[in-house]
């Protein structure tokens, strides 16, 4: 864990989670040209297992390693997220090896055709927008570098939009329970799959719901005990990877709610609590980040979207028509608080979030280790 003074930018030319894939799947065997902030031990392995403990961020695994022993015991280390540090954008990058900027799914809200779309619903104020914002249409790269790689997921998310648009070019195997995972990314190890992808998002939903404590320990434990499961059916010569999408901030009810002074410059609001997009009325860009500036410095960093292009927060390359789904100003949380948007809201209050550059939400592990 760092100090939090200044915003952590990803490292997208380096330790990065875009570069696991084309590091695994790119022209160069895995066994012969890993980047130097890969696991060494993958040199040996002649398949992979990727899994993905979606929410699993480095600092709250270096807390909690009694809680996790078999993770823990992997080979590695941190490695960054992209910005925001959400789940659509991440994993989106994860699994087509590109920036934010490049894929194009810059958040977990965004702006499509002058409205704000839910990514991970792939709605509108709850209305499907599969046919008016086809996915292949919104996010046009493959997956896996083109490659068919099996997809170990829950079986209720191999038909969504959202998979559509990250996971395109994949073969979807759906699980129907935790414990059926290790069986099926084993079924596919003994067919000859060279590569498989495995996701699990348990974590995240726990933090989200219950925040750390009793409820996050026992889904830790509970997501220990899959990746001893995954290391217990490697055949020899297999390697399961480790990595995650973000971190976690526990934010509870600090919800900071902005007043008149900044609403009245702001036509509408996208991204999330911890990484909110202000966008501003015609001609109203400069008052708003003025005015979002008074209001929101003391907590978190306000920066115009001009200067988050121009330092690469999404990455050296963003097509004007993935910075139309930018807002003009964007609040990102520098304490453990939340900014409110009415529009953006669920069945329950989140306890914990993530979207912001802060340590606890940018660094997440990259370890990895062979059969027991």
């Amino acid at each position: 864990m760092i100090d939090d003074e200044q915003p952590i930018l990803p490292d997208y030319g380096g330790a990065n989670v875009c570069g696991i894939i084309p590091a695994l799947l790119g022209p160069q065997p895995w066994t012969s040209s890993l980047p130097t902030w890969m696991p060494p031990v993958l040199a040996e392995a002649q398949q992979v297992v990727l899994f993905v403990l979606d929410g699993l961020g480095w600092d709250q695994l270096g807390t909690r390693h009694d809680i996790a022993p078999t993770i823990s015991s992997l080979v590695g280390g941190p490695i960054t997220s992209v910005a925001p540090t959400t789940t659509a954008t991440a994993l989106s990058s994860i699994t087509t090896g590109l920036t934010p900027g490049e894929h194009g799914l810059v958040g977990y809200r965004m702006v499509l055709g002058g409205e704000v779309m839910n990514v991970l619903r792939w709605a509108v104020a709850g209305e499907n927008r599969r046919r008016s914002n086809v996915p292949s249409d919104i996010q046009r790269f493959q997956a896996f570098m083109g490659c068919s790689v099996p997809i170990v997921s829950p079986a209720e998310l191999t038909d969504s939009a959202f998979s559509e648009a990250h996971l395109s070019g994949g073969r979807p195997v759906g699980y129907r329970a935790p414990s059926s995972m290790a069986i099926e990314v084993a079924d596919q190890l003994a067919a000859g799959e060279p590569f498989v992808y495995a996701y699990y998002a348990g974590v995240d939903k726990i933090a989200h719901e219950r925040g750390f404590g009793a409820f996050y320990d026992a889904e830790l434990r509970a997501a220990d005990r899959l990746v001893g499961d995954l290391l217990d059916v490697l055949p020899p010569g297999a390697a399961l990877l480790l990595t995650a999408d973000h971190g976690q901030v526990q934010v509870g009810d600090n919800i900071v709610k902005p007043t008149d002074a900044v609403l009245s410059h702001v036509s509408m609001q996208s991204g999330e609590g911890r990484f909110r997009w202000l966008h501003a009325h015609r001609g109203a860009a400069d008052d708003l980040l003025v005015a979002a500036t008074e209001e929101f410095g003391d907590t978190g960093w306000v920066i115009g979207r001009d200067e988050l292009l121009e330092q690469g927060w999404f990455g050296p390359t963003v097509s004007p028509q993935v910075a139309g789904r930018l807002g003009d100003v964007a609040i990102l949380a520098r304490d453990d608080v939340s900014y409110f948007d009415p529009d953006d809201s669920g069945p329950f209050e989140l306890v914990c979030r993530h979207g912001s550059m802060t340590s606890a939400e940018v660094y997440v592990p990259l370890l990895a280790g062979m059969p027991r």
